[in-house]
């Protein structure tokens, strides 16, 4: 249970008929159980009217019906009424008892205020047990004369009242236990529902996360595959409409291209489509067979579209996983593709890949037209979690001189994340 709403046990319809019902049965018990009692003389000759017992089985049973509604004013009532019947004698004890437990059982178990709780049932057993000594005193003064009282240490009138003290004892403190655990089981419980539920809006909210993150991880990968080979086959296809008239081989070498940018960009379509429709499966899957040799091949595309471009390696490459090979290689061909798109003409473009010995980089640098000042787009977000998503860190930066840098860094024992 929180804090800030502590536990309280609350009444349904069901439980208050149930208290009807359990009144009814004691009621009905209590008459048979006078009757009985009075026929048999259960006092003697100092036995109290029937009438009184009657009245005493109503006393006891009344407040049962409201035990679970108002269980400290039963609780009082029925040990007044508990303590009138014995001290006059009403022929009836049974059902009386049973009563009496009940009431105590159901402070402990239905109070609320747990401090009062305990000082109503604590302050019952107490005047009890104070006015069985008074009584078990009193008949110990009368009957002193008789020698069995004086016998010794562990006479029959000595052993009858520990018999007594030890039966009061187990009774009450069989009320007050069985109370507290019932409270406590039912605290419990409402603790675990309240968990239950916790954990269902949890698992609601995991799965509306998973749901969101898939759907980022989708438009990411679109965005890269549709961005490049689209940004490529726009390239080239205006190029060789420009020379198309002037150098028609020429043209139809740039048509090749923009042919061959469809096929990758169909393929990559079929794979990440494929990826998808597999049980488990997430948009950065759907490239697992790209990776870091694979840059080359977009190096070379860049050049084909028209903005030349070197590729070099530094140092030895070794291997990284494939979340890492694909992050990287979407995050060059990115920034290829802003390079084309934004870089002007005459501009170049430099890609290189280097591995020391706690990390591989990746770098992209292009020339021309001056950023003044940087526009995050869907783009450089990908870049971005890409490069999260690796474990590593990234910068992006227009050149003072002209041109934009791409810088990503990716510790080799980073663990990587599918975001």
């Amino acid at each position: 249970m929180s804090a800030s709403a502590p536990f309280s046990r609350s009444l349904s319809a069901r439980d208050l008929r149930q208290d009807l019902l359990l009144a009814g049965i004691i009621f009905l018990g209590g008459i048979i159980s006078a009757g009985l009692s009075t026929v048999a003389q259960l006092y003697g000759k100092d036995q109290a009217p029937m009438w009184t017992a009657l009245l005493v089985v109503l006393g006891v049973s009344a407040p049962l019906a409201v035990r679970r509604r108002w269980p400290a004013p039963a609780a009082i009532f029925i040990s007044v009424v508990f303590f009138a019947s014995v001290s006059l004698h009403v022929p009836e004890v049974y059902v009386v008892n049973i009563a009496m437990f009940i009431a105590l059982y159901s402070a402990g178990a239905w109070m609320n205020n747990r401090r009062a709780a305990f000082f109503v049932r604590v302050g019952i057993i107490i005047g009890m047990f104070i006015w069985l000594l008074i009584i078990m005193y009193g008949e110990a003064i009368s009957e002193a004369h008789e020698a069995e009282v004086a016998a010794g240490a562990f006479s029959p009138y000595l052993a009858f009242m520990m018999i007594q003290l030890l039966l009061n004892g187990l009774y009450f403190g069989g009320a007050y236990y069985f109370g507290e655990r019932s409270w406590h089981a039912a605290q419990e419980k409402a603790a675990l529902i309240e968990r239950t539920h916790e954990l269902e809006q949890e698992r609601e909210v995991t799965a509306a996360q998973a749901v969101a993150l898939d759907r980022v991880s989708i438009a990411r990968e679109l965005h890269d595959v549709v961005a490049h080979h689209v940004s490529v086959m726009g390239v080239q296809a205006g190029a060789a409409r420009l020379v198309i008239d002037q150098d028609a081989e020429k043209a139809k070498q740039m048509l090749a291209g923009v042919e061959d940018a469809s096929r990758d960009a169909i393929r990559d379509f079929r794979q990440l489509l494929e990826t998808l429709r597999a049980p488990g499966g997430s948009g950065d899957d759907a490239a697992s067979t790209l990776g870091l040799d694979d840059i080359q091949h977009l190096a070379q595309s860049s050049r084909d579209a028209g903005l030349p471009t070197d590729y070099s390696v530094i140092g030895t490459p070794v291997a990284v996983s494939n979340t890492v090979g694909v992050n990287l290689y979407r995050i060059a061909q990115e920034a290829l593709t802003n390079a084309r798109r934004h870089a002007g003409a005459g501009a170049t473009a430099d890609v290189r890949l280097r591995y020391e010995p706690d990390a591989v980089e990746l770098e992209i640098v292009n020339t021309g037209r001056a950023i003044s000042a940087l526009r995050p787009g869907l783009g450089q977000l990908g870049m971005r979690e890409r490069a999260a998503a690796s474990g590593g860190t990234i910068e992006l930066l227009p050149r003072p001189q002209g041109g934009f840098r791409v810088r990503v860094n990716v510790p080799l024992s980073a663990p990587s994340l599918q975001i």
